[in-house]
């Protein structure tokens, strides 16, 4: 028996994703009150698992309380929550038929961040993404309203457009903590021998690479422009603004080219209101 009410764990909650700040709560903030409940708590979910694999002091006990997280989704799909988070996220499962396996790849994916992936070919790094990131698009679309096929691609294609985004963003943030997202194979197409996070940062082919992971990330945001037309309009409110945000700090990022990768690029708030209000009324 979970000792939080429904109401006690959605404020504990709105707290997180309000302290947070999170770029995805101006999606959030688009949806009825149920949905968007059910997207706060899947954001404090994601924020708890993220935050083990970052903050951790070894691998192992990182796999320990991701494993307690297992157990934790395993149960409230059970209807047996024990917490805030999984008080929060029981009724979002029911109403809106969200898929156990969705919850368990992002801890998946997780495990693989508390292990330090550095320079993985490009199928680990597929992997990665459509773990930490993809599944939690097949997640939020069955949240927003429309669990069809088109919308399952959009889940897959922003998914990774997104986390592809947030890599050639984080990449000195990253090597602060042993971490190298960039493929083996672009690397070794560049010529960088090294394997060494910061050392990488340090390349003249720094440039050369990124820009060209920054192609793959804009074939990803094509590709679910494409299949977002198809789908069912409101319910892709959300993921429009996603992609309009995510997409305007790509362009910053080729623009500036990678020269300073410490330096984190952010868009100004004129910016930022005009993309969520492109995205609202698209």
């Amino acid at each position: 028996m979970t000792p939080f009410s429904y109401q006690e764990a959605i404020d504990q909650v709105k707290t997180q994703v309000a302290a947070s700040r999170t770029s995805f709560r101006a999606g959030m903030a688009a949806l009825p009150k149920e949905r968007r409940e059910g997207m706060y708590a899947l954001y404090a979910f994601c924020r708890a698992v993220d935050d083990i694999a970052d903050e951790s002091p070894s691998p192992e006990i990182a796999a320990r309380e991701l494993q307690a997280w297992r157990v934790r989704i395993s149960d409230v799909f059970k209807s047996y929550p024990c917490c805030a988070i999984t008080t929060a996220l029981l009724p979002a499962i029911r109403k809106f038929d969200l898929n156990e396996k969705d919850f368990q790849e992002i801890i998946d994916g997780m495990e693989m961040d508390s292990q330090a992936i550095v320079a993985p070919d490009y199928a680990t790094l597929d992997l990665y993404c459509d773990r930490v990131a993809s599944a939690v698009g097949r997640i939020s679309i069955r949240i927003f309203g429309d669990a069809g096929e088109e919308a399952v691609k959009v889940a897959h294609h922003l998914g990774r457009a997104l986390q592809l985004t947030n890599i050639l963003r984080d990449l000195s943030e990253d090597a602060g903590r042993g971490r190298l997202y960039l493929p083996r194979e672009l690397l070794e197409k560049h010529g960088v021998a090294s394997r060494d996070p910061m050392e990488v940062l340090k390349m003249p082919q720094l440039p050369a690479v990124c820009r060209d992971l920054g192609v793959r990330a804009r074939d990803h945001y094509g590709e679910a422009d494409a299949f977002m037309n198809k789908c069912y309009a409101p319910a892709m409110r959300p993921a429009r603004i996603m992609r309009s945000y995510y997409g305007a700090i790509l362009d910053r990022l080729i623009e500036a080219n990678w020269r300073n990768p410490s330096a984190r690029v952010t868009l100004p708030k004129w910016e930022k209101i005009i993309l969520l209000l492109k995205g609202f009324f698209t």
